[in-house]
């Protein structure tokens, strides 16, 4: 407890990464959740010991893929009622898994936990630049209430430049 501030934890955990499930990495991090004022997203302060596997080559690819589409991509229920994402949108799921990862960072309290349900539908925008921009519907799963919560966001990504929640 820091008084008049908030409260603030200390994390040491393992980071595994999502694409090679044998590769890990050590991070600790500091997380301050301030109080009074709901609508300030807590400070993160994070350091990672090591690299996680380089997704270069599979950022390429996939870019490439969706910049050669002659139409747009619009997909819906991803994952299927089933729990199972198709190859080929696994890559626009791990997108909206990270731009939803900003969401929910800024979202979180004390007495949250969000988990990224199902992306609901997601539709590509027609840009003149080098991003690609998705509109997603996401659901969030908040663990404690139970509650589902609807979740529009705009995410611009290119492989140089990362991922960016527009909206």
């Amino acid at each position: 407890d820091i008084d008049d501030v908030g409260h603030k934890y200390h994390l040491e955990l393992v980071l595994e990464d999502i694409l090679d499930k044998d590769s890990t990495v050590n991070c600790t991090a500091e997380v301050l959740y301030h109080l009074g004022n709901k609508n300030i997203a807590p400070d993160v302060q994070f350091t990672i010991e090591g690299e996680l596997k380089n997704t270069d080559e599979a950022d390429n690819i996939f870019y490439n893929r969706i910049k050669s589409l002659e139409k747009e991509l619009v997909a819906e229920n991803i994952p299927d009622s089933h729990g199972n994402v198709s190859p080929e949108m696994e890559p626009i799921h791990l997108l909206a898994w990270v731009a939803s990862g900003y969401v929910i960072w800024q979202n979180s309290t004390e007495n949250t936990k969000f988990q990224l349900a199902q992306i609901k539908h997601v539709k590509q925008v027609k840009r003149s630049d080098e991003y690609l921009e998705f509109d997603y519907l996401i659901l969030l799963h908040e663990m404690v209430s139970q509650e589902i919560i609807p979740w529009q966001m705009t995410v611009l990504w290119h492989p140089q430049h990362g991922v960016q929640v527009t909206q």
